[in-house]
């Protein structure tokens, strides 16, 4: 077999094994109780990455067997999903360009707002059905109990590096002014309208703060890290993806190029 289609073949072969990180990242997403109940992102990353396997084991096939139709699939294949892996990368990194949290005082966690995050972003947790789905999903899972074990007293709750969702889901905001109990429940200042979540707040362990502002910015903000750890994953491997698919470009040519030549002299003897 000609040099060139070996150097497709390696090429195919390593274009399979980046296959490996997309759909790792996408299946990681997935596993994230949050991003589980959301359900945006993780989907079209492992799609994107099953299709790149896919496709890439077409052209390893077409280099072994030189098939041309199929080494031709591959390249044109391969520069679509190319596109839409760098749509992907762009459209992740734009919807949570904005967002963070706000330091409060005696705390050493942050707390977070709604208006904060991207309008894209928002409309995907606001609605009264939207929510209600997403705020039943995570009220299933255990990511406000543990915190009574975890943080006994007020001081070590203070002081905690709890996360985006426990800060906005699992207690009131601090500007309410209610007086620790454990990190699940608290007593009620004599003035609670200094914002409407302060009404929201319930100490009924099947409510709380599921259905404040705070607990869709929590979500946000905890969607929002997760996906920055994904997007740099795929940055990672569209860079290499390029790299690979540019280089089978030139193999493909060096190919045709052998076997014209290689026509040509059996023609000519």
């Amino acid at each position: 077999m000609p040099l060139s289609h070996n150097v497709i073949g390696a090429i195919n072969l390593v274009a399979m094994l980046l296959s490996i990180p997309i759909i790792a990242a996408g299946i990681w997403l997935a596993s994230e109780p949050d991003n589980g109940c959301v359900a945006i992102l993780q989907w079209p990353v492992i799609i994107i990455g099953i299709l790149v396997l896919v496709v890439a084991l077409a052209g390893f096939v077409g280099a072994f067997w030189r098939i041309p139709w199929l080494l031709l699939f591959y390249l044109a294949a391969m520069l679509i999903l190319i596109i839409l892996l760098a749509i992907l990368v762009v459209f992740a990194y734009m919807v949570t360009n904005r967002g963070s949290g706000h330091a409060v005082p005696a705390r050493s966690y942050l707390e977070y707002r709604l208006e904060d995050y991207s309008g894209w972003l928002r409309r995907r947790v606001q609605g009264p059905f939207k929510w209600g789905r997403i705020k039943n999903c995570l009220m299933s899972a255990s990511t406000c109990s543990q915190m009574n074990q975890t943080y006994p007293s007020a001081e070590i709750f203070f002081n905690a590096p709890i996360s985006p969702l426990q800060s906005g889901c699992c207690k009131p905001p601090t500007l309410c002014g209610y007086t620790f109990v454990n990190p699940t429940h608290w007593i009620s200042p004599i003035s609670i309208g200094a914002d409407v979540d302060c009404v929201r707040w319930s100490n009924d362990q099947t409510q709380l703060c599921y259905a404040c502002n705070s607990c869709k910015a929590g979500l946000l903000a905890n969607l929002r890290r997760e996906w920055r750890k994904a997007d740099l994953i795929l940055v990672l491997t569209l860079v290499a993806l390029i790299v690979v698919y540019l280089i089978g470009c030139s193999a493909f040519r060096n190919a045709k190029t052998e076997d014209l030549f290689r026509r040509y002299k059996q023609g000519y003897t």
